[in-house]
């Protein structure tokens, strides 16, 4: 029998009722049998520590639903949308996966259309009074009539539009959000969808009550078990790299220009804390998104040579029975090189970055993250899919 796959490039930071549900309706809608997640590292896509760390995210995947867990390396997980998604989709295209569901606002919006209307030359966006995705969303607005402002809209039309570069070998399957919206900071009551947001500011407070309805029961005993980040946890790094560095040396990291780096070691010698330090650098200009992933440049000491456009390996994180069966019929069929243990090798080249960025969460958690792990794999009689809400 052939596994025919659908796809979902997700972070599951963390996984919560809204992403078991969507795997449900992904399932019911395209009928495939196995679920194959590209899952953000120990960084994400908006500049942030993931609450918890990809092993432990990639444990409540699986206990949700998910058959494989592949990494989206961070060269790719901690970018705008646009590089974010299209690596998303190479990763899946990878793994042969025939479907890619999401989650969107709007899932009847007409990626052709906004596709078709796409500006050819980035220079109609060099301002200063607006950010660059205020100035690419208004312009597709009066080119097509279309509003592209809701996240994961966003998100779904850069997968059109990765898909569409990539000879559209995926059939794309939107689906509504469920509830919540994705930037909602507060758990609503007598609700059983919930943001990320909310749950991870309701987690990093202990509340546990307000969490209990909104997420599966694996989730919530792995919250209330390990050790939580957020960004303060890595703030004074941050801060002392800030201040002990020459502007010239710090503009030679990734993304670190237009002067913003005098700016940044301004603001670390007046703040007491990250939040504090958003504010004090924040301006039209940039936003805080842009600017928390510029501090995870910094902090990381990533450099432009290290941000690769495409995937070079795919690191599998986790599978259910059914997903290693999955892999054996593939493997043979995979042009990127599959990495089920992470050897010095591998370490020491292409999975530098992902190493040293996992390192430095070690630094927090004591919690080793590459060297010598290898994929979590639960029984498909063991997994929680049937018993969530």
């Amino acid at each position: 029998m052939t596994l025919h796959a659908v796809g979902i490039v997700a972070e599951y930071n963390p996984f919560h009722n809204g992403h078991a549900d969507q795997i449900r309706r992904a399932k019911r809608t395209t009928g495939a049998d196995v679920v194959v997640v590209a899952m953000s590292g120990n960084w994400v896509q908006r500049g942030e520590p993931a609450l918890m760390d990809k092993w432990q995210r990639t444990q409540a995947a699986l206990a949700g639903g998910v058959d494989l867990v592949v990494e989206l390396p961070s060269a790719m997980a901690i970018q705008p949308a646009n590089f974010f998604a299209a690596g998303g989709v190479t990763i899946l295209n990878a793994l042969g996966c025939d479907w890619l569901a999401f989650g969107t606002e709007h899932p009847d919006m007409d990626y052709d259309r906004l596709m078709a209307n796409m500006p050819t030359n980035s220079a109609t966006f060099k301002r200063y009074d607006q950010t660059y995705a205020q100035l690419f969303q208004g312009y597709l607005r009066d080119q097509t009539g279309i509003t592209l402002e809701d996240p994961n809209d966003i998100l779904g039309f850069f997968y059109a539009v990765a898909n569409r570069q990539q000879g559209r070998r995926l059939q794309l399957v939107p689906l509504s959000r469920q509830e919540s919206q994705h930037g909602d900071k507060t758990i609503p009551a007598a609700s059983t969808f919930a943001s990320a947001t909310a749950i991870r500011s309701a987690a990093l407070e202990h509340d546990w009550g307000s969490i209990t309805p909104v997420v599966p029961a694996n989730t919530l005993t792995l919250l209330q078990a390990v050790q939580l980040t957020d960004w303060e946890d890595f703030w004074p790094a941050l801060q002392y790299q800030l201040v002990s560095g020459h502007v010239a040396d710090l503009r030679q990291h990734y993304q670190v220009t237009e002067g913003i780096e005098y700016r940044m070691q301004r603001a670390a010698l007046e703040s007491t804390s990250f939040a504090g330090f958003m504010q004090a650098v924040k301006t039209k200009r940039y936003t805080y998104t842009r600017l928390q992933r510029q501090a995870t440049y910094l902090l990381g000491q990533i450099k432009s040579t290290e941000m690769v456009a495409k995937p070079q390996y795919l690191r599998v994180l986790g599978y259910s029975g059914r997903g290693q069966t999955y892999l054996h019929q593939i493997k043979k069929q995979v042009s990127l090189p599959l990495i089920s243990r992470a050897d010095r090798e591998w370490l020491n080249g292409k999975g530098a970055l992902d190493n040293r960025m996992g390192e430095i969460r070690t630094l927090i958690t004591d919690v080793p993250q590459d060297y010598g792990r290898i994929p979590i794999k639960v029984a498909d009689s063991d997994r929680l899919s049937r018993k969530l809400p």
